[in-house]
Parts: structure tokens; sequence; C-alpha cells
């Protein structure tokens, strides 16, 4: 087992090692029933299956509530499987804490309520930073951030005001995905 950390909680998770689209479908089924519980329809939810649920690939799900589109992802595991596994460990853990109102309903919608185009986002948050489009390490993203953020701060000599904005909206973009 591997001590995971998402989205601010920490939790044991077990690797995928055979049968892969079967767990896939389970993992997708997860989803599907945590989310009932708070009145969500199937119909609401969408998680996309890779065909090769072995290979690196990122998972996420889609789901409307409350009038908003929430969405999650997460894609620093080594397989697909393992990625929806995380996914649907997160929305698990935050529909109980909803359930059991350790959350209340505003701060679960906050926390995945996204634009239609975040993945395209997020790639323009990393060319912001000048960043690969492959980095997930929070530690560099923060490091290049604060360099670029000192760089254009409005109060320097050479300061640039829509540039310090674009630098802090673009961290705050990268920083909601890897938290």
């Amino acid at each position: 087992m591997a001590v995971i950390t998402a989205k601010g909680h920490n939790f044991d998770i077990v690797i995928v090692k055979d049968s892969f689209s079967r767990r896939a479908v389970q993992f997708r089924n997860n989803i599907i029933q945590s989310l009932k519980k708070i009145g969500l329809n199937e119909d609401y939810v969408d998680v996309e299956l890779e065909a090769c649920a072995f290979k690196k690939a990122p998972a996420s799900a889609t789901w409307f509530f409350d009038g908003r589109r929430m969405y999650y992802s997460y894609d620093l595991g080594d397989k697909f499987v393992d990625n929806l596994n995380v996914v649907s460990k997160v929305i698990e853990l935050e529909v109980n804490a909803v359930i059991n109102q350790r959350k209340l309903v505003e701060d679960f919608i906050s926390a995945f309520s996204e634009d239609g185009d975040v993945e395209e986002q997020r790639k323009d948050a990393r060319i912001a930073l000048g960043i690969g489009t492959d980095v997930k390490d929070l530690s560099i993203i923060n490091q290049r951030y604060k360099t670029l953020a000192r760089e254009h701060h409005p109060d320097t000599p050479n300061g640039d005001a829509e540039k310090f904005k674009a630098i802090n909206h673009a961290h705050k973009v990268l920083k909601r995905e890897l938290e």
C-alpha cells in the first residue's frame, strides 16, 4: 500500500497490479455511487475510461451539481487505473465530509467547481510560468512563481502589473490542480 496526498487528504491506496480494466470500471462505479449519496443522478456524472487502463494517463470525473460544472482530475500515478483510484477516493472522502456535516455544501462546490476549459487553462498557466507541460512538482512551480513574481512585482523598477496578475493567476490554477 502507498500513502497518497491529494486535495488535502492523506490516505492509503492499493496499487493495481492486474485486472486493470475491471478495476477501472469498479472505480468509475464507486465515483457514481459516492455522488449519488448527495442526490446526483448517474446521468449527470461522466467518467471516461481509457481503453488500456494500464497505460500512463490522467483520470478525471466531471459532474453537474447545483447548476455548476464540477471537475476533478489526477495524473501523478503510473497508470490510468491508479489515477482513477485516487479520483474515486478523493470524491468519496469529500462526499462523506458533506454528508457527515464536516464540510459545507458550498465548500464542496468551491473545491470542485471548474470551467469547461480547465485543461487548457492549466496548459496556459504552465506556459505563463515558463515551465514544461509535464511539470507536476508543486515545489518547482512555487519556486518559479516566486522568481517571476519578484521580477514583475509592480513596486519594482521594472515591474509590470498585468504580467504580475497573469503570473498570480497561473500559480492559483496550478496550485488548485496539485493540492
